[in-house]
Parts: C-alpha cells; structure tokens; sequence
C-alpha cells in the first residue's frame, strides 16, 4: 500500500487540475516535449502504444500550443463558365460570415422589389376589369372572366420570379461558408478515426433534379472534409491503418500539396461529376494505432510522417515513485472534474487507487498507464458512493468498484472456473497421478484475467510416437512450449521409455478457447513426470512458469492475475518463478488465502509439487541427471 504520509491533503479537491492541457498528460514526458517542438516546427507525429495511453489527449495538447493567426474563412462560388467546377475563395478569418450576411441582404431587398412589383401588377389587374364593369362597357360574365384570368396571371408571375431564382439567377450569387473560424479561440482539433472517404476527403452530394434547371447548384451541395476543417490546427486519426489505401493516398496528397479540391466520393452520385477549385488543407498529422498498425500503413504516408516528423512510442507504464504517485492523485482529480457528477475522493480511497495501478502494471516498480481502464474505475467508484450518499469516495467503495467494473474476461474467467468447480473439474485436494493444475489467462495484452487450466498425462504402452503427443486446441507458441518439454523429458527418461511407452498430454477443457502461450510449461513437465514415475501431484497446488531446455524455470507474465485465479478456485499453493516474484501485487487478505512459492529450476517444481514419500529413489535419480 502507498504510505499515507506522502499525501499532504485530505481529499482530491485540494488538487489543482492545470488547465493546460499538456499539463494533464500523465506519464508520457518525452512525449509531450516531442509534442511543443512538433507545435513550433509544424511536424506530423506518429504515436504507436497501447488504447487508453493518452494519445488523443496528446494531439488536443499539440491543439493548444498552435497560434490561431493562420485560421481563415473558405466561401464556395457558383462557376458561370462550369458549374461543375465550383469556385473557391479564402478570406481572413470572421469575414466569411460577413461576404454571406450581406449577399443575403441584397437577396432580400430584390426579393422586396418584386415583391413591389407583383403587388402593382395585381393592383392594377383586378382594377381595371372592376372599372370597366362599373361602367357598363363589360358585362358580368366578361368581367368574372377578366378576374379569373388576372389571378391566373398573378399566380404565374409569382411562380415564374421565384423559379428564376432557382433557374441560374446571377443577379444576386449567396456564397456558401464552407469553413467558418468566426469563433475559434484556437487552432482546431478534428478527430477523424474511423472516418470514410467522404468524411475524411469531402464530398459533394448527389442532386435527383440533375434537369430542367431544377437542380441545387453545385457550389451548394458541397460538404467539406475533416482534411479541410482541421486546416492551420490538428487532423488526428486513431487506428490510421484500418483507412483503405485510397484514403491514405490522398491524404499523403493533402499533406503534401497542402490543398485539396472537394469532389463526390460515390461514382454512382450526380456528385462525382463536380470537383471544386482547391481547398487549403495546411494541417498538422497526428496518426495513432498500436504496433500491428506499423504494418497496415502506406509506406509513402509513414515516410512522410518520418521524414517531416516524429515517430513516439507511447509508454504503458511509469516508475513507481512518490512524485508519479502524486501524478495518480492528479489524475484521479482530473477525472472527477471532467465527469461533473462523482464527488471527490479521500486520500485513502487514492492509495488504493495508486495500489490498483501498480497491480495492473504487472511489473516490480512500476504503475500503468493505461489511464482510460483506471477512469473507468474511478467513475465505478464514484457512482457508488453518489448512489450511497456520501460526500466522499472512501477506501470500501473503490474496492467494491472493482467488482462491478470487471472486464468481459474477468467476468468469463469467474463464470468458467465456477463451472469448472460445479462439475468437479478443477480439483483443489488430494492427491492425483499425471495431474496438475496450471494457470493461464484469458484477454487481450490491455484486458486479461487469471484462469485454473487442468492438464492431465498419460504414458501408454508402445514408443511409436517420437514425440510427446498433446492435445487441447493448442496454438503454435504453446506447441513449441510442449516440444521444449519433450527434450527435458526424452533426456532423463529418454533411455526407459523410447521403446516402450508413448505420452499423451491433454488441456482440459480447451476445445472453444484453445491454448496459446508457453506458462503452461512447468505444469505440463510436472504432469508428464508424475504420469511416467506414478508419483501423485498434490492437488492443493498451481503452477506457472516458462521452461527453458535445460530446465531453468522463466519469467512469464500476469503472475498477479494468475494467482488471484488460484485463491478464487480455492487452492492454497502456488508456484511461480522466482524472477516473477516482484511482480506479484495481491491485498493482505488475499496474501493469507494462499502460499507463494517462488522457484528457479524444475527439479524445485518437482520437489514441492509432487509426493514423493516412498518415491525417494526415484526422485534422486532424476535430480542426478538435473
């Protein structure tokens, strides 16, 4: 647990949350410094790392430190020689509005002068047949007859005027503001992850009325790109790889070029036959994803972000020191007030937060900085004691918060080893031959929870197979695993049983899952052995662990989350590897459930796992040859 006297406050509202943006980043320092050089030198930044690191909160601090004197205004124009080709006028930034109010007002006073003369027109149309009547130089009917022709003629002038405004009026041409900067206090920031073509490049739509001068001017069906948009600020794109290579290859063009005509994005569209005079597109890139994103990118694209930028990985965790864990307190600060609606927390219920973030590191001295994960906890904890009445977040809330703020893979991993102890699956006492209970993890890198993995050995007559045969949807890492297994097993035990026996392994119940990774490899050579020896497995032991070929028992990850799957199913030892034993981070309570034992060679995996009493000659013939 953090110490309470590192803290000097009492609650999180006396934190003062910087109101620079660059300023809340939490964890990322090289980052943001990469950040304030790309903001003065206009570079393109790639940040590859994990989701929830803080990239997009980098692109929206690079935003800020962008001047705001390069905004403008970008008007479209009919074009008289083409009406395909719409005109394009940039002016400085607030004037956009101003060249639109004012060609409405001419608009409208034209408007009024028909108006005037529809008015006397219809004046004077039903005046004169009444005058004449009144006269007697008509009759009755030749008078009802001159009032009904005078309203049809009314009712033609007026659909005649207001269709010619529609049918290529260039008396008076209304602009349409494509950009409008009028009340920008800043460069712009446009998010545009996931956008398609038409969202990202601009488009043009379709018009139904294509004939009889009928049809919305094209200047007017114009609909500006986030490439436009975000024109003297910031374009960020998350996950750029998942663009299609069209996508990428005009954005590489907007980059390059720095201005980008807007044309119909559908070839099926009326829109596609219209391509605008160029827009300028003078943005700064912040392109995101993970590693595998590297891959998915336009080589020209990355090349121009490399040769014009910077590439940054974004880191996943920090050191654990007192200055970083004062910058979690930060952190948990910002969060309540960016939510407006969970109070703030007590100094305790932040330790425990800080102790949540270095257990989700999964290494020794570390705290993750996966920020998102630790807010959406944060707000869990918050709506407790909101819905309970407090006017703090306390300590039991925010360990109550973990419950509800599960993962997917938490919640199948507590469903599966509840299943698994109903059907007696996974055994927690006695002892079993060719038995063992390895541990595995279910999840992504970012989101993984701890499972009990029975495996199960068998040696049968015949030395057919020269391999170990092992069966349970295993995935390509976890049959290399089986094969490193092999060679420790064929090297003491090779002589004995390479005429006469053949070894069969199984993953209990791993047809829908199936198995990848090699922390199951400590467990499958206990379980051989035991099968091979008839020595029994002690069945109130776990097991994980790496295993070289000569052995030696390796580092493997989510150690912690592992052995909170052991303490759920109810085991009471566990066997990890010694180099993991820093990275375990388990409560008090959870530590008095159960007994680590951290070991560094499988002969001490055999000695603590197996029951060797009456077996003892057999198990110093096999740690001679260890």
């Amino acid at each position: 647990m953090v110490k309470s006297h590192e803290f000097n406050f009492k609650t999180t509202a006396e934190i003062k949350v910087p109101e620079d943006i660059t300023e809340q980043i939490i964890g990322q320092d090289e980052a943001v410094n990469i950040i304030k050089k790309a903001a003065k030198q206009r570079r393109n930044v790639l940040l590859i790392g994990s989701p929830g690191t803080g990239k997009s909160l980098l692109g929206q601090g690079l935003a800020t430190l962008l001047g705001k004197e390069k905004l403008v205004d970008v008007l479209a124009y009919p074009n008289l020689q083409d009406e395909n080709v719409p005109l394009i006028k940039v002016v400085s930034k607030g004037k956009g509005r101003d060249l639109v109010a004012k060609a409405r007002i001419q608009a409208t006073t034209s408007f009024k002068n028909q108006s005037t003369i529809i008015i006397i027109i219809a004046i004077i149309s039903s005046v004169i047949p009444y005058f004449l009547w009144k006269t007697g130089k008509i009759s009755d009917i030749i008078y009802a007859a001159s009032m009904i022709t005078s309203i049809i003629f009314i009712i033609g002038l007026i659909l005649f005027l207001n269709l010619g405004k529609r049918i290529k009026s260039t008396s008076v041409v209304i602009p349409k503001l494509l950009i409008d900067n009028a009340e920008k206090s800043q460069a712009p920031f446009i998010d545009a992850s996931g956008a398609h073509a038409g969202a990202l490049l601009g488009d043009c739509l379709h018009d139904p009325l294509q004939s009889g001068g009928l049809g919305t001017p094209a200047h007017e069906r114009l609909i500006t790109g986030s490439i436009h948009r975000s024109n003297g600020g910031v374009l960020y794109i998350d996950e750029i790889g998942t663009l299609d290579p069209h996508s990428q290859q005009e954005l590489l063009t907007a980059m390059q070029e720095k201005k980008y005509p807007i044309t119909g994005q559908s070839e099926r569209s009326s829109g596609s036959m219209v391509r605008s005079e160029y827009l300028p597109t003078d943005f700064i890139l912040i392109a995101a994803g993970n590693y595998h994103t590297i891959e998915r990118m336009h080589p020209a694209l990355r090349s121009r972000i490399r040769g014009y930028g910077y590439e940054v990985y974004v880191n996943d965790t920090m050191p654990d020191t007192p200055q970083n864990r004062f910058k979690i307190a930060q952190f948990v600060a910002q969060e309540v007030k960016k939510d407006k609606k969970i109070p703030h927390f007590t100094k305790e219920a932040v330790e425990v937060i800080i102790t949540e973030s270095r257990k989700r590191a999964g290494i020794a001295g570390k705290l993750t900085l996966r920020l998102r994960e630790l807010g959406g906890l944060v707000r869990a904890a918050g709506d407790l004691a909101l819905e309970q009445g407090f006017k703090y977040v306390l300590p039991t809330h925010v360990n109550k918060a973990k419950q509800l703020a599960r993962t997917l893979e938490q919640q199948i991993a507590d469903k599966y080893i509840e299943n698994k102890k109903k059907y007696e699956v996974i055994l927690t006492e006695g002892k079993l031959i060719g038995r063992v209970n390895g541990l595995a993890v279910l999840g992504s890198e970012n989101h993984f929870s701890g499972i009990v993995l029975p495996i199960e050995s068998e040696v049968t007559p015949g030395g057919k197979k020269s391999e170990i045969v092992a069966t349970g949807q295993l995935g390509k890492i976890a049959k290399e695993a089986v094969k490193n297994v092999s060679a420790i097993i064929l090297k003491h035990f090779g002589e004995d049983i390479k005429e006469k026996y053949d070894i069969y392994t199984q993953f209990l119940y791993t047809a829908s899952s199936g198995v990848e990774g090699d922390s199951a490899s400590i467990a499958v050579a206990t379980s051989i052995i035991s099968a091979l020896t008839k020595v029994p497995v002690k069945q109130d032991f776990s097991m994980t662990g790496s295993l070289s070929v000569r052995g030696d028992v390796l580092a493997v990850g989510g150690v912690t989350q592992k052995i909170e799957a052991a303490i759920e199913a109810g085991i009471k030892n566990v066997l990890v590897p010694k180099s993991n034993f820093q990275d375990v981070m388990l409560f008090e309570e959870q530590l008095k459930m159960i007994k680590i034992h951290p070991v560094s060679t499988i002969e001490e995996v055999l000695n603590l796992a197996l029951e060797w009493k009456g077996k003892e000659t057999i198990y110093k013939k096999f740690t001679k040859k260890i």
